[in-house]
């Protein structure tokens, strides 16, 4: 039986799209540094879920956890990467933005505000962050924990929360946090209207392969289901 979730995956994609495809200047090293290394293969669970959404888009060109008017530096369509690195020779026009956000961010958010009413009881946002924070963030050099799990302060229940910090606990070991260094994201927060989110991050330090992480995350999923089943 499918668990009653949704996994979003936002940040696991590599491909720069046709419209500022000439005006990128990023190596595909640079690109992949800027996304969630090994968040494909740690979130290949499709057929484990209610529901599944990403994108082979790269953070780098469209950030799909940014607000559409966010025009920092990391904001939706940024000009540095996360290291601190120009996306751009030039950077794209209104027009060019515009038509980035109308290819591929805002039909990825209309179709998080659909999985609303296909079974979910609680959407994950998937990613993975670098074992210690990068130049751009809002924890530059400090060594991160395994896992991260947020809720805005609100996007989930405390109840769930908890339930959530027990699961991922027994299957990650100690260093699990809750909202440090991260507190929820743009997806987290504004789709939490619609169902109740959580965001999940697992750093890429090599404390386990990939596969071994995909299993635990898995096996920590289906017990909180289990766990909160009456709850």
């Amino acid at each position: 039986m499918r668990l009653p979730l949704l996994l979003s995956v936002p940040h696991a994609g590599l491909r720069v799209p046709a419209e500022v495809a000439d005006l990128c200047q990023l190596t595909a090293s640079e690109i992949a540094d800027d996304g969630d290394g090994g968040a494909a293969e740690i979130y290949a669970l499709e057929p484990d879920v209610a529901a599944f959404v990403t994108t082979d888009i790269a953070r780098a060109i469209v950030d799909l956890n940014r607000a559409e008017d966010d025009r920092r530096q990391d904001g939706v369509v940024k000009t540095h990467t996360c290291w601190n690195i120009p996306v751009y020779r030039t950077f794209p026009s209104p027009a060019q933005i515009e038509a980035l956000l109308a290819s591929h961010y805002r039909p990825y958010h209309a179709q998080l505000t659909q999985c609303a009413n296909a079974g979910v009881r609680l959407a994950v946002d998937c990613h993975t962050m670098a074992a210690s924070g990068p130049p751009v963030g809002p924890d530059p050099g400090v060594v991160r924990p395994h896992v991260c799990l947020s809720n805005a302060d609100g996007t989930c229940s405390d109840a769930w929360m908890a339930a959530l910090l027990r699961c991922f606990t027994r299957e990650f070991g100690p260093h699990v946090t809750v909202n440090t260094p991260f507190k929820g994201g743009h997806i987290t927060r504004t789709h939490a209207a619609e169902m109740p989110w959580v965001q999940l991050e697992l750093s890429r330090a090599p404390f386990l392969p990939d596969a071994d992480k995909r299993q635990g995350v898995l096996r920590a999923l289906r017990a909180w289901v289990e766990l909160t089943n009456h709850g």
